[in-house]
């Protein structure tokens, strides 16, 4: 089923573009090796996973800052791992994730061809709560930087998805009409229900397979939003 009348499309970047989980596997089995934690990786990382999330739900709500997120979230893997680590320790993984995390830039299957697929038809744009020096990097090394006419992050506008702020910043900045408008993105809460408030379309790409209503319009591969555009 074709959705008509779109001409702005906007994509959240990690999880939906950006392969978070697994380049966030690769990175954290660099720093672990380069700073001798002997803590295997996949055990660390059944914990972390979760934690992680929740802490980002914190921050997309506001009530925790950014420093606060990248310790917190370390801090509470290693003690649910038992693995026992400095603060100090911790304060130096914490950076070094930051700084490597972009050196890894593996995107979802078929991130080139959808975007080939659009980028004619559309014009096409991202939305993101991660922190901006990051973000930028991630697009430009991973060669996807080039199909978008505009990048909105947190960080610019001084909000999150899904407030509204963010949103109508990143509207503005496309000169796009919200109802002219639409918003792929993983997240429920963030990116659908946030564009939906808006008064956008939204498609969310659910490779977790979450539980979604059926009015929500849902792809499993990217490929598949040739379907809807």
């Amino acid at each position: 089923m074709k959705i008509n009348g779109i001409e702005h499309v906007f994509f959240d970047l990690d999880h939906t573009l950006w392969d978070f989980d697994k380049n966030s596997a690769l990175t954290f089995d660099y720093i672990f090796k380069d700073n001798n934690i002997s803590l295997n990786l996949d055990e660390f990382l059944i914990h972390y996973e979760p934690i992680n999330h929740a802490y980002w739900k914190l921050f997309r709500e506001d009530k925790i800052d950014k420093e606060s997120l990248r310790y917190k979230r370390l801090y509470d893997s290693f003690k649910a791992a038992n693995y026992q680590v400095s603060t100090s320790m911790i304060y130096k993984l914490s950076e070094a994730y930051i700084n490597e995390l972009s050196n890894y830039n593996h995107l979802f299957v078929n991130v080139f061809e959808v975007l080939d697929y659009l980028k004619p038809k559309y014009k096409l744009h991202i939305i993101t709560n991660g922190f901006k020096d990051v973000q930028h990097s991630k697009l430009n090394k991973s060669n996807i930087d080039h199909y978008f006419e505009t990048v909105t992050n947190s960080e610019m506008v001084g909000a999150k998805k899904p407030n509204p702020r963010i949103f109508n910043h990143a509207l503005q900045m496309a000169r796009a009409n919200p109802e002219a408008s639409i918003m792929i993105g993983d997240n429920y809460e963030a990116d659908i229900l946030g564009a939906l408030n808006m008064g956008m379309r939204a498609i969310c790409f659910n490779y977790h397979d979450a539980s979604l209503s059926d009015d929500i319009h849902q792809v499993k591969n990217l490929i598949d939003l040739k379907n809807y555009l």
